[in-house]
């Protein structure tokens, strides 16, 4: 067995070639340094090296790509979509996923690690070469939020900054410039304040500030997914590279999330907002004409929403309940409702109704759901095995429960915490330890 050992900040990190690399864990002085087992796994299309095993690979069941030891009042840290938790009490270590086109992220403690495609110079290592396992990125500090793009990246750092690199086509990267960035590029914007949330997609960006005001950035090509206006920015391809301000949204929100085409946003009483693209549905509002201008979901306006996610052109809501509503294109049964309808409008996915549901993500054409035991369920595209459950048909329209190998019988079973999902693989985060999880979220 080889072991090669390195530091950071006084962490020891490992690297078995029999088993995944330890990447993370408390120093010894730290006063947490009481941590728990935890596990990264990744599933799916790995030809790019977005699976982090080290090789092009297609993997058709949840496997071990990254330990991290964790302690036990570890959260999770800000993803897009999700109501944000309150202010951490004493700096607690936070953690965090994200799945792009074809390249993972893990976020653990400020520090970022990236790894797979890197053409457009999406990874942020000042060049386009794809990096096949886990790396940590020596250009970024202090990181509280990443999302991933396409073929772009963004993040968000504990003083409220903007930080994006990657293709910067259709002004995605907010620079005022549509060419790639090798490196972390801070975004100067025109707001005033910090920002306070980020999302991303395909090809363009939104970031919420503390005062609760939109700024979005990016492609529109007329279907109004920004935000600002019909007639779709100045741009190539109607792109807007500059910060903008979502004046025509008349409500303060705290999180928001981007589609394929179109934008959300949540108000922190769980108000649903949503605009931009509309021929299958994704707006929810019961006909497909796309419309530029913020407006509330109105059969969910009864609902407390605690979490949005978006993919291509459908979407999903969770409430505080733990029910999960879905609308928009169901043609890869990506709605989780049994058909390959179309829905017009949020209807409750009655497969999950008898589970409470706490974390939920879309990918292009697929869904994930995150059980409050820890369970992990996904429907949709099923292709490139990124459901994990070998066997299933290309599509799968009703959601089924992902199984876990027992491949070490010295850690406890997999409670799944969260689950990110690319346009071909998956990841999430579980906990591998027998005790009560005392996590926050």
């Amino acid at each position: 067995m080889t072991l090669l050992r390195s530091r950071f900040h006084g962490r020891l990190l490992r690297y078995y070639s029999t088993q995944p690399p330890l990447l993370w864990s408390p120093s010894a002085d730290d006063p947490h340094a009481a941590a728990s087992t935890f596990q990264i796994q990744s599933w799916g299309r790995g030809g790019s090296g977005q699976l982090g095993g080290g090789k092009e690979e297609l993997r058709h069941y949840p496997t071990p790509l990254a330990t991290l030891l964790l302690p036990h009042d570890f959260r999770l840290a800000p993803v897009p979509g999700r109501l944000p938790s309150p202010p951490p009490p004493t700096g607690p270590v936070e953690v965090a996923i994200s799945c792009g086109l074809f390249h993972s992220a893990l976020l653990v403690n400020r520090a970022l690690w990236i790894w797979g495609k890197g053409d457009g110079g999406r990874l942020g290592f000042g060049d386009e070469v794809s990096v096949f396992v886990p790396k940590l990125n020596p250009n970024l500090s202090d990181v509280r939020s990443v999302a991933l793009g396409g073929i772009h990246s963004t993040a968000l750092t504990e003083s409220g900054e903007v930080f994006t690199w990657g293709y910067g086509g259709f002004g995605a990267l907010g620079h005022s410039v549509y060419h790639r960035e090798l490196l972390p590029r801070l975004v100067h914007g025109s707001w005033s304040g910090k920002i306070s949330h980020l999302a991303t997609s395909g090809a363009h960006t939104a970031a919420v500030t503390d005062a609760g005001e939109l700024y979005t950035w990016g492609r529109d090509e007329g279907e109004g997914r920004l935000g600002l206006g019909s007639g779709g920015g100045p741009g190539e391809g109607g792109s807007l590279s500059i910060p903008s301000k979502v004046n025509a949204l008349p409500v303060p929100v705290a999180a928001a999330n981007c589609g394929g085409f179109f934008t959300m946003a949540l108000t922190s009483d769980g108000q649903v907002w949503n605009w931009g693209a509309n021929s299958n549905y994704e707006l929810g509002r019961g006909n497909n004409k796309s419309d530029w201008r913020p407006q509330p979901i109105p059969s969910l306006q009864d609902a407390l929403i605690v979490q949005i996610a978006c993919g291509g052109y459908h979407s999903l809501a969770l409430t505080d309940k733990g029910e999960v509503f879905s609308w928009g294109h169901g043609g890869q049964g990506q709605l989780g409702h049994g058909s390959r309808q179309n829905q017009k409008v949020p209807l409750v996915i009655e497969a999950l109704a008898d589970k409470r549901i706490s974390y939920v993500s879309c990918g292009g054409s697929t869904s994930a759901a995150v059980t409050d035991d820890g369970k992990l369920f996904m429907w949709g595209n099923a292709r490139d095995c990124q459901l994990g459950v070998p066997g299933l048909p290309d599509i799968q329209p009703l959601p089924v429960e992902v199984k876990f190998l027992m491949d070490d019988e010295e850690l406890g079973p997999h409670e799944v915490i969260s689950v990110a999902v690319g346009a071909s693989h998956t990841m999430c985060l579980v906990s591998r330890h027998n005790h009560t999880n005392n996590k926050e979220i």
